[in-house]
């Protein structure tokens, strides 16, 4: 009887100790490779997909680096800490409504503590609002070659929707260690500060433990499991593993160091580096203004068409798709776009200061006439909106000629679209010259797209009602 018992508390306490190892129960997924060719060395329901809880920060992170790459923001941007951001569940840094913070020390919380204020705020600082910036993850994903995941917000927390696979988040680590080099020595501190505090890394016990660790992320969540994403080099060799649906902490981390050794145990001592293909993930600031003259529009030209109100409308898509045929830049007025640009750009935009025109055929009877009461009333380029209550505006410069009024605004609206789709493009002549104005605007929209245009030396003021 004796005996009985003894064998029935061992299993107890065997349970009870096994217990917070199981309690997670999400599937187990799993995938190594050869980060130096992309070659697969292991893999299990590698295409299943799943929650991929905080490793769906490496996709944050690589969409703010390209934003700053690209000129959007710079990394000594304040960002003001939004209501939605700040009530954000833990992990979080404990950032307040109202509060700025460089977006520096933002990335430093994201990466390192994982904190989900620190996302969100990142994603409203770079698209507008979290949904907008989620739509953009999910294209830079496709982009990338991660064909069976979709984002919904940028921290990880479950939502229905918000799902990845081994395999993609495989890749997305690959891109990040390639394609922003300069800033994947975030992912292998131990911690770092943020501005206001020191913060410990969820990682580092593997960083820790594991020789030659040194990134990338973890993620939690009772959906997921304890997932990781964990990159290792050891002399020439460099392995990728990820694990999605650990049981626990030192499951996963065990599992994970499992995985490591199999990849460096595969992996050829040498092999020539073949680097994964950087996505085209749209044009920078510069990219835009140094867009050269296109002989011949590819699209016919629109009749004119008298429109209600003062001016024409024309929907800020046609202007879009067209940029390369109708933003013609011969010459850019430097200091109000972009500065600074290539020396032989800036050089032939100060030297003819002007933007010209392309040639347009004659416009007979009633088109003549509303050209020239044109050059008389203001004209508004702009999408038709629907959103009422939206007094503010923002100013982007003051022009010799209403065509480079016009065509700047297309530029501005082409490199920020995230804030200014919902805005009215209006070129208002005053006694100085020719105004540039995207009108229609609430007070917080018209300030952040300012703030958005000023990091990229774009000259912006916002302008209150009346």
């Amino acid at each position: 009887m004796t005996g009985i018992r003894f064998v029935l508390q061992v299993v107890f306490v065997f349970c009870f100790l096994m217990q917070p190892a199981f309690a997670a129960g999400a599937p187990y997924a799993a995938m190594v490779i050869d980060a130096r060719t992309g070659k697969v060395l292991h893999s299990r329901n590698a295409d299943t997909r799943l929650h991929p809880a905080s490793l769906t920060k490496m996709m944050t992170l690589y969409v703010v680096f390209d934003a700053v790459e690209k000129g959007e923001i710079s990394l000594d941007t304040m960002v003001t800490i939004s209501r939605k951001a700040a009530a954000e569940p833990p992990s979080k840094l404990g950032l307040k409504a109202g509060q700025k913070i460089k977006l520096r020390h933002l990335i430093r919380a994201a990466a390192v503590k994982s904190a989900n204020d620190a996302a969100t705020a990142l994603g409203e600082a770079i698209s507008g609002s979290e949904a907008a910036f989620a739509r953009r993850m999910t294209r830079t994903a496709q982009a990338i070659g991660m064909t069976r995941t979709t984002f919904k917000n940028a921290h990880g927390l479950t939502e229905a929707g918000h799902l990845s696979t081994a395999r993609d988040m495989t890749e997305m680590g690959r891109h990040l260690f390639y394609d922003f080099p300069q800033y994947y020595n975030i992912f292998s501190r131990r911690s770092t500060s943020t501005g206001q505090k020191m913060v410990s890394n969820t990682n580092r016990r593997l960083l820790g433990s594991y020789r030659g660790a040194d990134g990338i992320k973890t993620g939690f969540t009772r959906a997921a499991g304890y997932n990781l994403v964990a990159s290792a080099e050891r002399g020439s060799e460099r392995v990728i593993a990820t694990v999605f649906g650990g049981r626990s902490v030192t499951w996963r981390n065990t599992r994970v160091a499992e995985l490591l050794d199999m990849g460096f145990s595969r992996a050829p001592s040498r092999v020539a580096v073949v680097k994964p293909k950087r996505p085209a993930l749209g044009q920078s600031v510069q990219q835009v203004a140094t867009v050269t003259r296109v002989a011949r529009s590819p699209r016919p030209l629109a009749r004119p068409v008298r429109s209600p109100g003062d001016g024409t409308m024309v929907a800020v898509a046609d202007g879009i798709a067209d940029v390369l045929a109708e933003v013609a830049v011969e010459g850019t007025t430097a200091k109000s776009l972009v500065n600074p640009v290539p020396e032989a750009v800036a050089a032939a935009s100060l030297a003819g200061a002007q933007l010209r025109p392309a040639p347009r055929p004659n416009v007979e009877g009633a088109s003549r006439q509303l050209a020239e009461s044109n050059a008389k009333k203001p004209v508004v380029v702009t999408r038709l909106s629907t959103s009422g209550g939206r007094h503010w505006a923002i100013n982007v410069g003051r022009f010799t000629t209403r065509n480079e009024a016009e065509r700047v605004l297309l530029q501005t609206a082409l490199v920020e679209m995230s804030t200014l789709d919902v805005a009215l493009r209006k070129v208002i002549r005053s006694p100085k010259g020719w105004e540039a104005n995207f009108v229609g605007l609430t007070e917080d929209r018209a300030a952040m797209a300012c703030r958005r245009l000023n990091a990229r030396n774009v000259t912006c003021n916002p302008v209150g009602p009346g």
